[in-house]
């Protein structure tokens, strides 16, 4: 059984001879770029620089050795860069002020103000931070005026400037055969997404009020969105989906710690029927590939949703939210949705508990989970800068070893 076996079996509901486990396959499934260089060691490998290709999230993209080492089942492949193969002409160092050393994809985009804080765009981190940040996150909360409302025409333009080239898609579908081919692993392919969101506008805080005063415009600008979005998944899956094992459709938190973000049925009334019109794009032109949705928190509630909207994985699988057990989420997913993720606790267990502790959960989650294959193992997010290289090595050693 190859490793892209091994997942692709799992994603279809049938058994495997070990759980199939994903480091880095979408940016939250990944490993900060300062714990990395600890797990490196921890793996009894040569040191190296991190390349850091998500620099907001300040995320590794882990080297073919890291993921043979964790004996990972999944490479990623971005439009821009993968792990799949090396690409040694993308990554030029840069040490972030004197905290790592590391290789990023665009040095210039950086510049450090006097009190040693790193900026990048509109986001700071400080000497303090392992991320880059904004107040409010970037989405205020404005309790006085109007609600703001993207402007159809922007969003409009937005589009029509990312839609591919055809000299796009011919270089995209060269990078993901070169993938298929330096790998056995599973590739889960990141390229343009469905765009609708609820925060993916105005933010979290402010477009679910939008959602309940103006449905009718959040509508008109999901409709819009959807149709671009089709058109460009369509002509990317139509060059790449022989290589290419699931595509990430889009990631949309719709939980907190405790609830959803807005109500199920704001959900079900303008955001399902955008997300099944996606999904039966990738299904209509992909049928063997599966489509990915990222929803962080407590979005238990929204699982049938998800399976009518055609989604075929769900991650992160937060069951640490909202008050259901690992259990719980397994029994209303069997043999219909895909769980990736929820492998352990990321808040409690795994940076505050021992290794024993580590290890004990893991191996009941995973012995559960794992029934009737439709799971792959990971972290229940990424993994943090303060997470030692052994308590990273003991949780994916602890997966495999359930049989």
């Amino acid at each position: 059984m190859t490793r892209r076996d091994r997942v692709v079996k799992a994603l279809n509901f049938e058994t495997t001879d070990r759980v199939p486990m994903d480091l880095s396959g979408m940016n939250s499934t990944g490993v900060s770029c300062f714990a990395y260089p600890d797990l490196v060691r921890a793996l009894g490998l040569s040191p190296r620089r991190p390349r850091v290709h998500d620099t907001g999230q300040m995320l590794a993209l882990p080297e073919l050795d890291v993921l043979d080492a964790l004996d990972c089942d999944v490479a990623t492949v971005h439009i821009d860069c993968t792990n799949a193969y090396p690409q040694p002409e993308l990554w030029k160092p840069y040490d972030f002020n004197g905290r790592l050393e590391a290789l990023v994809q665009s040095p210039g985009n950086f510049s450090v103000a006097d009190d040693g804080t790193i900026r990048q765009g509109k986001s700071s981190m400080p000497p303090t931070s392992h991320v880059f940040e904004q107040e409010h996150g970037g989405q205020p909360l404005m309790l006085t005026g109007d609600i703001p409302k993207p402007d159809l025409a922007a969003v409009k333009a937005s589009w029509e400037a990312i839609r591919p080239s055809d000299a796009d898609l011919k270089r995209i579908r060269e990078h993901c055969e070169r993938a298929r081919e330096a790998t056995d692993r599973a590739i889960l392919f990141n390229g343009i997404g469905a765009g609708i969101g609820i925060a993916a506008h105005t933010g979290i805080a402010m477009f679910p009020m939008l959602c309940l005063t103006e449905p009718d415009y959040v509508h008109e600008l999901h409709a819009l969105i959807t149709d671009y979005a089709a058109e460009c998944i369509e002509a990317l899956l139509t060059e790449v989906h022989p290589f290419v094992d699931v595509y990430m459709v889009c990631s949309d938190d719709w939980g907190t710690q405790n609830q959803t973000v807005s109500s199920p049925q704001t959900y079900r009334d303008l955001f399902h029927p955008y997300y099944r019109k996606i999904n039966d794009v990738v299904h209509r032109v992909a049928p063997e590939v599966k489509s990915f949705l990222h929803t962080c928190g407590a979005v238990y509630d929204l699982l049938e949703d998800f399976i009518e909207d055609g989604f075929d994985v769900v991650n992160p699988v937060q069951w640490t939210a909202g008050g259901h057990s690992f259990q719980e989420w397994k029994d209303k997913s069997r043999n219909r949705i895909a769980l990736w993720g929820g492998g352990i606790h990321t808040q409690a267990t795994l940076p505050l508990g021992t290794i024993d502790d580590i290890e004990r959960e893991v191996d009941s989650i995973v012995r559960y989970m794992r029934e009737d294959g439709g799971y792959v193992f990971c972290a229940i997010h990424n993994i943090l800068a303060e997470i030692p290289g052994e308590k990273i090595t003991a949780m994916y050693r602890a997966a495999a070893r359930v049989r």
